[in-house]
């Protein structure tokens, strides 16, 4: 199977950026949190800074992981989309709705570890979704995680090219 990145950002809370008020997604589809901004006093003004700030960020990975190719014609394919974990879920949404435009057959969701109530949350969403482990307490992604430090942009295309070449060549 072709392994391809689908590029997602947070869009923290000014302030408190690891609280996610929304999420952007490859092709600039936009998910807000509505807790979050019935909650805080958070602006339009707000929501496109971050928005513009994180698209940028967005379409310079996707240029780093792809190398200027295209993403994958998904429309009629089941898609897997993968991460390493689901607190809020909500760079998830964002990820399966945008790829819901792109007409696949199918959207799964896998993760290894998520807080239960998100995994409940995903089932209108999606097609499937798989969650590993669903401890209870949760508490956050990181804790279930003997290392869970960044990736970097050259980890991250070494490994797609490495991966696509074992596809291809099995083709």
């Amino acid at each position: 199977m072709p392994l391809d990145v689908f590029v997602v950002r947070k869009l923290g809370v000014p302030g408190y950026e690891e609280l996610a008020m929304g999420a952007i997604a490859s092709g600039g589809l936009i998910v807000l949190n509505p807790e979050a901004l019935e909650a805080l006093p958070i602006s339009e003004a707000d929501i496109q800074r971050a928005a513009a700030a994180e698209l940028r960020e967005l379409e310079r990975r996707e240029e780093a992981y792809r190398g200027g190719h295209d993403p994958p014609d998904v429309a009629g394919k089941t898609v897997i989309l993968v991460d390493g974990g689901l607190a809020t879920g909500a760079t998830m949404r964002a990820a399966a709705l945008a790829v819901r435009q792109l007409h696949p057959a199918r959207v799964v969701v896998a993760v290894p570890v998520a807080a239960a109530e998100t995994c409940d949350d995903f089932r209108d969403v999606v097609d499937e979704i798989v969650c590993s482990v669903t401890p209870r307490p949760f508490r956050a992604v990181g804790l279930w995680y003997e290392d869970f430090s960044q990736t970097s942009d050259e980890e991250v295309r070494e490994l797609l090219l490495r991966l696509n070449k074992r596809a291809e060549a099995r083709q």
